[in-house]
């Protein structure tokens, strides 16, 4: 099979678990909705929107939205739903590789990409494309794991003791906080912020990780802590290359 049928399947398999979910709920979409400000008006691409619950916000609050996304099942949700929804809330969702985005340059106001690039085999390719179609100024709001902390020792440990364990996802990439700072700069982007969410102790093997909510609700110390937190969050602005 290949990638792209992999991620149809996945998607597919996730959907068919919990038809009704809302993909939006998603913790690093709460760091994006807390810098975002008003999108009303704005063209703004979703890379890998996945089953769209992200686009579906967006359109509600006025933006101009695309979603743009490797799975056919996954976008077929995204447009199922969003047909469900109010005539005025409208989106466009696009069957795209992040590696070549079927867009012009300059195109967007905004690009987002959540949970995205570690799972992009050219991870360069796919952000000098969001650099690409984004319009100067524009700036991408981006998030992504970070192993740089105790889930990563966690992972090597399993790693070494179930060599044969395999990812849920098809294709997944194990990244730490330089590698994913240089991919974004080495596109063109310009970081002006940075962040992260989700605090958490693998205590247990065989358990899921102890969570630190508390961590996560005082905004000064999760800004302070995001070097160690799963999901890292970047924004960044596209400038002239010169």
């Amino acid at each position: 099979m290949s990638l792209r049928a992999d991620y149809d399947t996945w998607h597919q398999r996730i959907f068919d678990s919990e038809p009704e979910h809302e993909d939006a709920n998603s913790p690093w979409y709460q760091l994006v909705r807390e810098k975002i400000g008003s999108v009303k008006g704005l063209r703004v691409l979703e890379v890998a929107c996945g089953r769209g619950g992200f686009v579906r916000e967006l359109a509600r609050v006025g933006a101009h939205v695309t979603g743009c996304d490797f799975s056919m099942s996954a976008l077929a949700v995204g447009q199922a739903k969003i047909g469900r929804l109010d005539g005025s809330v409208q989106a466009a969702f696009i069957q795209g590789d992040a590696e070549s985005l079927p867009f012009a340059s300059d195109s967007f106001d905004m690009v987002v990409s959540c949970e995205t690039i570690e799972h992009v085999p050219n991870v360069r390719s796919a952000l000098r494309e969001m650099w690409r179609v984004a319009r100067p100024g524009a700036k991408l709001f981006l998030t992504t794991p970070n192993y740089a902390n105790l889930m990563g020792l966690y992972d090597l440990y399993a790693r070494v003791r179930h060599p044969n364990r395999r990812d849920d996802q098809p294709f997944d990439r194990r990244q730490w906080i330089p590698q994913i700072r240089n991919y974004v700069s080495a596109a063109g982007w310009k970081i002006i912020y940075s962040d992260g969410t989700v605090h958490q102790l693998p205590i247990f093997p065989g358990h899921n990780p102890v969570l630190l909510p508390r961590l996560e609700s005082n905004r000064v110390v999760r800004k302070l802590l995001s070097p160690f937190a799963y999901h890292y969050f970047l924004i960044s602005e596209k400038r002239d290359r010169s």
